[in-house]
């Protein structure tokens, strides 16, 4: 079946209480990507529902569906909501959107949330773009770095990866870690390289020895948490050569799920990253509700 390995399991919860009729400011945070599209709702400062989708082709379908199954079977609509912030790289297609916010500030906001204020370095990891956030003490943007376009897609080109190899998407991250050494990765100087050269590394003959299946997955990894580190690697302060930083660090976005990818990043900087309270899929649309 088309698609069947590349997809991810949507997802979505609502409280199971009615605190919302009570609250004094409801709010809702909606992020559309080009991969997947997440909304948050808030009643006063508690975190009441959120969704996370494929994006797929129509960007204002996924903004209408996403915000029904945050929703999902409370008697709280759209209309109830005061405000209703949009991010990510549709967010011109939320058509009930009462604002805008740039995908930066959201980002930090939901780490925060997420992580709590401990976390000083958030790397956001999705579709298209990494993001690599340095945080003030007193919840604002110190400073960031935006992947260039030789890392474009890495999200979407993992997908396309896991249908070609037939190997679920879900299961890719921890079949990377079961090798016996970790192999060197491929081509990390442009992201498309390393994904032509994953393919020939089942081609008889590229190799004198044969890459089997995992060191494949693996090397491929590698390659794409390396270009990660890249984003990385432009912050200060940063020991430059070791890439090390000092700071708390916190994963978002889809590919902070993928322990081949998290993992590896770790090990680079000899670091282990918090672990947070919710999905880190979800901090652009929290970050969002709090912000609007």
């Amino acid at each position: 079946m088309t698609g069947e390995f590349r997809k991810w399991p949507e997802f979505s919860w609502l409280s199971d209480t009615d605190t919302w009729k009570s609250a004094e400011k409801i709010t809702a945070g909606i992020d559309i990507g080009t991969t997947s599209s997440q909304a948050a709702v808030f009643a006063d400062d508690e975190l009441f529902g959120y969704a996370s989708i494929h994006t797929g082709a129509d960007f204002t379908l996924a903004a209408n569906t996403v915000i029904a199954k945050a929703l999902a079977s409370s008697a709280l609509s759209v209309g109830d909501i005061g405000t209703i912030a949009a991010t990510g790289f549709g967010r011109r297609n939320v058509l009930y959107a009462t604002k805008t916010q740039d995908e930066i500030s959201c980002i930090a906001k939901g780490a925060r949330f997420i992580y709590g204020p401990a976390v000083t370095t958030v790397l956001d990891m999705g579709g298209q773009t990494t993001k690599a956030i340095l945080l003030h003490e007193w919840d604002r943007v110190r400073e960031f770095e935006v992947s260039d376009k030789c890392a474009t897609g890495m999200g979407r080109h993992i997908e396309t990866a896991a249908e070609i190899l037939r190997v679920p998407l879900t299961e890719m991250g921890d079949r990377s870690l079961e090798t016996e050494n970790d192999p060197e990765p491929v081509s990390t100087t442009c992201f498309n390289f390393a994904y032509s050269e994953m393919m020939s590394l089942f081609r008889e003959g590229y190799k004198e020895d044969m890459y089997k299946e995992n060191e494949v997955i693996a090397s491929y990894l590698f390659a794409v948490a390396w270009r990660i580190l890249g984003t990385v690697g432009k912050l200060a302060p940063l020991d430059i050569g070791d890439i090390k930083i000092k700071e708390v660090l916190g994963f978002t976005g889809g590919l902070a799920k993928n322990k081949g990818i998290t993992k590896r990043i770790e090990r680079e900087l000899n670091i282990t990253a918090i672990e947070g309270k919710h999905d880190p899929q979800l901090a652009a649309a929290i970050g969002a509700a709090l912000l609007a």
